[in-house]
């Protein structure tokens, strides 16, 4: 589930960079965040969630 929202908050924030609906140096700072939530999304890992101690992993 965690993967899923991570790919789609990314295509959200790509459909708004490349419609022009943002503009100016917010939209690079978007296209880069959905880069990164992608890349997150394929590797399995968030680095943000080490310092916050969460953990989407199913427990065994």
């Amino acid at each position: 589930m965690d993967k899923l929202i991570r790919v789609l908050i990314a295509l959200i924030l790509a459909f708004l960079f490349f419609t022009n609906t943002v503009t100016g140096s917010i939209s690079i700072l978007l296209l880069v965040l959905a880069f990164i939530f992608l890349a997150t999304s394929f590797i399995g890992f968030c680095p943000l969630y080490v310092p916050f101690g969460i953990s989407t992993q199913k427990k065994q």
